[in-house]
């Protein structure tokens, strides 16, 4: 290649890789509202909904476990929905459950409905994930210098739904005292977003995903076996964070104010962690960028519960907020590196299968745990330790011969 052809592609290359970050911020809404705002939203209006409803910490956490239990579904059903109706379809069809779950939980104070609500959240938010992160790690294939990155950016997704939801849950639950206005705000927030997302339809679904195939699905299953394992007991461990530490927080004297702060700063976190995790992702082979990144979100877990002070909370919000979805991006950068493109939606399914299990146990035995020994530090001390305990068998996992480094 002469020296004027390299100069024609340099720009065409750049003006390639900005709409291909723009299609793959724009992806990133679609978790930002299952995830972001369908899932994590209920932390803050938690301690209203329990006092009003007359709830025991373990019944607040079932209805995160339906929403998981939900997310669960989701996450089995999805391979086969994205070779039928195409992956951005699936997608939208998440976003649209989320927007429809949110505005129920707005209508009604009966367990049944709220819970039926919160599994279709968790469906939604099932469908718009995996879907969204099919997509978004087709794109990132397009650049592999700059993949991590790319993935990073869809990860972080979810960021945005938490600040946007950390900045406006406890300003509407402290001006109205009331949690159905709340998630009403939720609803509407959400929608604002589909509508952002849906105008970015032909970016997003410019490049066809190809079609999957079950050929060796169970020999990738028992290679990732630490890897699955792993991720089963980080669904367990950081969901508890995410249910009960709005509480512990409230409960530790926090006000409205602060809450926000709290929240937000999660959030922001979050949006950063593509450039603080990126090179790790990138760099580190087998399983431990997942190690590592578990590891920090044990960390962040563990700090409030070492001590109550302002400046250890919001350091823990930054680390564990920095961290946790960092830790699914380097699932998605494994399974990019150790397989072909056409059982990447399958791998990525059953590696959401187990998360989503963990997140169906954890906020249910959490908040038994809670019960038990009649406070909150019990159940978040038994998050951390699940978390450690994932970051131990991320260590075990390799890459695979044929593929990896």
């Amino acid at each position: 290649m002469n020296r004027s052809e390299i100069s024609l592609n340099a720009p065409r290359a750049s003006q390639e890789m900005l709409r291909d970050t723009f299609a793959v911020l724009a992806l990133g809404i679609a978790p930002a509202i299952g995830l972001g705002i369908a899932r994590f939203a209920y932390a803050l209006v938690l301690p209203d909904m329990r006092a009003d409803l007359n709830w025991s910490y373990a019944e607040a956490g079932w209805l995160n476990a339906s929403n998981a239990a939900g997310y669960l579904i989701g996450a089995m059903l999805c391979a086969r929905v994205i070779a039928r109706a195409g992956a951005y379809r699936t997608m939208a069809a998440g976003v649209w459950a989320c927007v429809l779950a949110l505005a129920l939980c707005a209508t009604t104070r009966e367990t049944v409905t709220l819970n039926s609500a919160r599994a279709l959240a968790g469906l939604g938010g099932g469908f718009a994930f995996v879907a969204g992160g099919v997509l978004a790690a087709q794109i990132a294939q397009r650049h592999p210098a700059r993949s991590s990155l790319l993935l990073g950016l869809f990860y972080a997704g979810p960021g945005l739904g938490i600040m946007l939801s950390g900045l406006t849950v406890p300003v509407a639950l402290d001006l109205f005292g009331s949690w159905r206005l709340a998630w009403a705000v939720q609803a509407v927030l959400a929608l604002v977003l589909a509508v952002v997302l849906m105008r970015r339809r032909e970016a997003c679904a410019a490049e066809p995903v190809p079609a999957q195939t079950s050929a060796g699905q169970g020999v990738t299953r028992s290679k990732m076996l630490w890897l699955l394992g792993g991720y089963l007991l980080f669904g367990a461990g950081y969901i508890a964070y995410m249910t009960f530490m709005i509480a512990w927080v409230q409960g530790s004297g926090g006000g409205a104010g602060f809450q926000a702060l709290f929240w937000a700063a999660i959030g922001a976190a979050a949006m950063a962690s593509p450039w603080i995790w990126s090179r790790l992702l990138g760099r580190l082979c087998h399983g431990h960028a997942f190690a590592v990144l578990t590891g920090m979100t044990a960390v962040g877990a563990a700090l409030p519960l070492l001590s109550g002070a302002v400046a250890t909370l919001f350091l823990s919000a930054v680390l564990f907020g920095s961290a946790f979805f960092a830790v699914v991006a380097s699932t998605t950068a494994f399974v990019r590196r150790n397989l072909p493109s056409t059982v990447w939606a399958s791998a990525i399914g059953t590696l959401t299968v187990a998360f989503g299990a963990g997140q169906v146990l954890g906020p249910i035995a959490i908040g038994a745990i809670n019960d038990r020994t009649q406070a909150l530090s019990g159940g978040l001390w038994a998050s951390v330790f699940l978390l450690l305990a994932a970051c131990t068998l991320g260590v075990l996992q390799r890459d695979f011969p044929q593929h990896g480094r």
